[in-house]
Order: C-alpha cells, then structure tokens, then sequence
C-alpha cells in the first residue's frame, strides 16, 4: 500500500463518522467523570470506616472499664 494513497469516502459517512467520532468523545469526557467521583466516594468512604472504627474502639473500652467494674465490687 501506497503511504500517500488518497482515499474517497461519501461526504455523508464521513459526517456519520465525524458525529460517531464526537459521541464517543462526550461519552469517555462522561466516563472520566464517573471514575472520578467514583474515586471520590471511594475517600470519603474509607475516611467513614475510619470514624466508625475509632468510635467502636471507644465503645470496646468504655465496656472494658464497665467489665471490670462489675469484676470487682468494692466492700460495702
């Protein structure tokens, strides 16, 4: 094949290719878009785990301090 072969193409395929070509970029702008967010949420859930482990260390604690209070009734 020929490097500076000249091609002929319809000039209604090539509007239908140069609508298809803007489509499929509107839908990877579209796609980047999700991905991110989706990357968002992804931090923000993993910030949430984070909050609710500490507050449920906090409680395995508080239930410590309160089991060994109930271990070990002081004289009456």
């Amino acid at each position: 094949m020929q490097e500076n072969a000249q091609v002929f193409i319809k000039i209604d395929e090539y509007k239908k290719t140069l609508e298809t070509v803007k489509v499929i970029k509107t839908k990877l702008e579209e796609a980047r878009e999700i991905l991110k967010r989706i990357s968002e949420l992804k931090i923000e859930e993993y910030n949430q785990l984070g909050k609710w482990d500490s507050s449920l260390e906090e409680v395995e604690k508080k239930m410590a301090s309160v089991n060994e209070a109930l271990g070990k009734p002081e004289s009456i």
